[in-house]
């Protein structure tokens, strides 16, 4: 029995100083069990997708944790394979963990998928009445990017990775000249 499986997706578009989904949804990446099959699926959709509404830049969500190893191993090549389809077509992308995304839309990194959704039909002009969870994910972080982009351009400063504590090897050696060595 072949199950079904989804990625989500979502394109924003900034129309005065709101956004509004230009598109949202799922790929189903149905007819097959063959794990490299389903990556090639991914890649050629995300490929599709990119070349049709040729976005600026992109953004994915990074999976952090799962209770099971091959789960999580599986999953971290389906956005791996994401990624390479984005990148391969010209654009940067940007990494966002779960709990910056719900932060940025919430202002709780615990925020229920309930409250994510609830926030972002107030926040977005989204064209459906309910998304799919996998595609209400997807315009979270496409969310979380605009307004992280968004502060870059009012500071007139790139922000720091959500996990970096000085982001560079020059801060590294400032703060631990100790450990470096001729």
């Amino acid at each position: 029995m072949t199950r079904v499986r989804v990625t989500g997706y979502s394109v924003l578009v900034q129309r005065g100083s709101g956004y509004s989904t230009l598109d949202c949804g799922v790929l189903r990446l149905t007819g097959t069990d063959d794990h490299g099959e389903r990556l090639q699926m991914i890649y050629a959709r995300i490929t599709e997708l990119v070349k049709h509404y040729k976005p600026e830049e992109c953004a994915v969500e990074t999976p952090v944790y799962g209770k099971d190893p091959l789960a999580m191993l599986k999953l971290g090549r389906a956005q791996a394979a994401c990624m390479l389809a984005v990148i391969n077509t010209g654009l940067p992308i940007s990494e966002y963990y779960p709990k910056a995304v719900k932060k940025a839309i919430t202002g709780r990194g615990n925020a229920s998928k309930e409250q994510v959704a609830y926030m972002l039909h107030k926040l977005i002009d989204v064209q459906q009445e309910s998304l799919p969870n996998d595609a209400t994910d997807a315009l979270a972080v496409a969310w979380c990017h605009a307004m992280r982009r968004k502060n870059e351009l009012i500071t007139g400063k790139p922000r720091k990775h959500q996990n970096s504590k000085g982001n560079s090897w020059s801060d590294f050696v400032k703060q631990n000249p100790e450990r470096v060595r001729d």
